[in-house]
């Protein structure tokens, strides 16, 4: 029988409906619950009721984003009837776990805080001040702990999907203090249960906080400070803390597993960083219309017809803008951040604009920064601007969501991704499109380099080696010109471009697979 595995995460990513969701980790984590469920894998889920979730975000008259937190109905939540307490500065907190199973996904138990007093701390997801993160992770990894023992689940496996849940490796430590156990003899119990998913390969990414102010807000259990430095340094940072909390890590894709096992290679303790590529839940991503006719071209070719027709319909909806369906179409849709350069096709603005102006190609964007994020907020100002002075063939489709995200992975022709090298962990957006038969125009980083076959089933920007941004700007722009717009004119190969897309993806970056290698690789006992 496989292990009982509890997967901690601080963002869930089921429907759109339910926006417990900020982008890239949470849809991860939604379909890695959901393979588990189609699996009949034995897992369970642990996350926050965020009160009103992630930020809606619309643009004003001045073309600049401006964030809503409007609250939204959970009725869907079964009270389990269980309660658990934390304490989080000098107050007992007192939670109830929800739980839910509505989007077909493995079972996902939800913490909130009973007594409005305490709402603060689950009003909304990733606010940026110390004392509400701390208070948020407090209740995710503590109580998250607490209320799988309080539910008598029987967890053979913790897995902290990034480092927002360590505290709950600390709580496990305690507990066994309490019982009599050394902290050294205890650590190394608990490490035997507990496995660990880093994500960000960007040092500014991965949180430390004082541990003054962790101590101050009871993140540190009954830890005495030498213990808690022996575990996460001082500052404590939450994944040194992961890999020596855990038996074993991984990384989200091969290169992202090079990257991870070179960024931590000093950490003393560290466990093992393999690397398991992440996936896409299929029956979410992949629209019926495409999975029916794979393998016949004409009937392929007539569903993305039919899908483009359906985006042009949605943008239109949502922005007032009629984008043409006999123009190549290149979709940019993730979350604003300034290594993933949203707007670095504009970069040569003498070749971008005489393709836009000539109607050779349009491009829709799509994205949300974080509330807090300034620089996030001007790139998407940027993009505003681009589209008002394309009007027609540059268009910005606000407040990106799963829906926004299934509309135009479906019916873009071209999906374009261009991070700065190395920085992308993984990047599933692109299989998303690529299920679809949108075809992939990425720089080699996240998961690309394993799926990439240059002008078979997408194509490359720039070179395997060391960043280049002045020739990624060049490649994109040569290659868009003197490879992709031609290979779209010709609608055989195009075709075989497309069923080779589908094919790459189906076959190797499912989350199915995904999750299986998990249980393979990461929760098995060596």
């Amino acid at each position: 029988m496989p292990p009982t595995v509890a997967y901690f995460c601080m963002e869930f990513g089921l429907h759109e409906e339910f926006p417990i969701y900020a982008g890239g980790l949470g849809i991860l984590a939604g379909d890695f619950m959901k393979s588990a469920h189609d699996l009949g894998l034995p897992v369970v889920g642990v996350g926050l009721r965020w009160a009103r979730g992630y930020s809606r975000q619309r643009i004003d008259p001045d073309g600049l984003p401006v964030d809503e937190f409007p609250e939204y109905r959970a009725d869907f939540l079964e009270d389990t009837g269980v309660r658990v307490r934390v304490r989080v500065g000098r107050r007992e907190v007192e939670a109830r776990v929800c739980r839910t199973e509505r989007w077909r996904n493995a079972p996902l138990f939800l913490l909130e805080p009973v007594d409005e007093r305490d709402a603060w701390i689950t009003h909304r997801l990733y606010e940026p001040t110390l004392e509400r993160r701390v208070a948020q992770e407090v209740l995710l990894g503590i109580g998250g702990v607490r209320a799988l023992a309080k539910l008598a689940l029987e967890v053979d496996t913790y897995h902290f999907n990034e480092g927002h849940a360590v505290f709950g490796g600390i709580e496990m430590i305690a507990e066994r203090m309490a019982a009599g156990m050394d902290f050294r003899e205890a650590w190394a119990e608990v490490r035997e249960r507990i496995v660990f998913t880093t994500h960000t390969p960007i040092p500014a990414g991965n949180e430390v906080h004082p541990l003054a102010e962790l101590r101050r807000l009871g993140a540190c259990c009954e830890l005495v400070d030498a213990e808690m430095r022996a575990i996460g340094g001082e500052p404590f940072n939450m994944t040194v803390a992961g890999l020596r909390l855990s038996r074993r890590a991984n990384a989200v894709s091969q290169l992202h597993g090079q990257v991870s096992r070179t960024m931590w290679r000093e950490v003393d303790g560290a466990s093992e960083i393999i690397a398991i590529t992440n996936g896409v839940h299929v029956p979410t991503w992949q629209d019926a219309s495409i999975r029916a006719a794979r393998g016949a071209p004409p009937e392929l070719w007539a569903a993305h017809e039919a899908l483009k027709g359906q985006m042009i319909e949605a943008v239109g909806e949502r922005t007032g803008v009629r984008l043409r369906a006999d123009v190549p179409t290149i979709g940019f849709a993730r979350r604003a951040a300034a290594y993933k350069r949203a707007d670095l096709i504009f970069g040569d603005p003498a070749r971008i604009g005489a393709l836009l102006v000539g109607r050779r190609v349009q491009l829709v964007f799509s994205g949300k920064a974080h509330p807090d994020d300034g620089e996030g907020k001007q790139l998407l100002a940027t993009l505003t601007a681009m589209a008002r002075r394309y009007p027609g063939a540059v268009v910005f489709v606000p407040d990106y969501s799963m829906a926004v995200a299934r509309v135009l992975t479906r019916g873009c022709d071209v999906w374009l991704n261009n991070p700065r090298r190395p920085l992308e962990a993984c990047g599933t957006s692109g299989m998303k499109a690529a299920l679809n038969g949108v075809l992939n125009f990425s720089v080699l980083d996240g998961w690309w380099p394993e799926a990439c076959r240059h002008g078979v089933n997408g194509w490359a920007i720039g070179e395997a080696g060391e960043p280049d941004p002045d020739g990624d700007l060049e490649s994109l722009h040569g290659t868009l010109e003197r490879e992709i717009l031609p290979a779209y004119a010709d609608r055989a190969r195009w075709l075989a471009m497309m069923q080779a897309s589908i094919a790459t993806v189906e076959e190797a970056f499912s989350s199915d697979r995904m999750v299986r290698e998990y249980f393979t690789l990461l929760y098995a006992r060596r």
